[in-house]
């Protein structure tokens, strides 16, 4: 599994307990994660494998994987399980994710230096085997880098106007955002530019 989806040995050993539910339900894992605070909360991101995840759909996922989670019992301590989409500015956690927002503007984190840095931001280029193309700007100029997927410790969109208009678009192609509502948001944002 890639450390991508489920970082510490205990997002491992959850993700292995998780994931096979999840996908018995129709649905693919992009991230689990254990997260520190008073009460630890354990982040599961799911979305269905064409993209895309409903309220009622996390609440199902939900139901089920506490039911798992209360025979298993990994956790010793008390947590907070949390079901969510991956949001706009999602991570990116499978190969076929960085192909499928091609295009899109990304920051990748890798585990080790390359070149001198681990931090990168550019617009992403596709997948090149098991390599992520990622052009970036380097004084004007557009450079291509390959990072080879197993090197990558965090990547994410980042949240740009093209990216929130694509998002809507195509939840209104999906049927999923109302008419009216998506108007109003179109109204607010030229009296906004007037």
């Amino acid at each position: 599994m890639s450390d991508l989806i489920a970082k510490t040995a205990i997002d491992r050993r959850m993700a292995e307990i998780l994931t096979p539910v999840i996908e018995g339900m129709g649905f693919e894992v992009v991230r689990i994660r254990l997260m520190g605070g008073k009460t630890k909360t354990l982040q599961v991101m799911a979305e269905r494998p064409e993209g895309g995840i409903e309220v009622d759909e996390c609440a199902k996922i939900s139901g089920a994987i506490s039911a798992v989670l209360d025979v298993e019992d990994p956790l010793e301590d008390a947590y907070t399980l949390e079901v969510s989409s991956p949001g706009i500015d999602r991570p990116l956690t499978r190969l076929k994710d960085f192909e499928t927002f091609e295009g899109y503007e990304a920051k990748i984190e890798t585990t080790d230096m390359i070149d001198g840095r681990r931090r990168f931001k550019g617009v992403l280029a596709g997948v090149e085997g098991d390599e992520v193309l990622l052009n970036l700007d380097e004084g004007g100029e557009t450079v291509t880098v390959g990072l080879h997927y197993d090197w990558l410790s965090d990547a994410k969109l980042v949240l740009t106007d093209d990216l929130i208009k694509e998002m809507l678009k195509s939840r209104k192609a999906a049927g999923i955002v109302d008419e009216t509502k998506f108007d109003d948001i179109e109204e607010v944002t030229s009296e906004a530019e007037d």
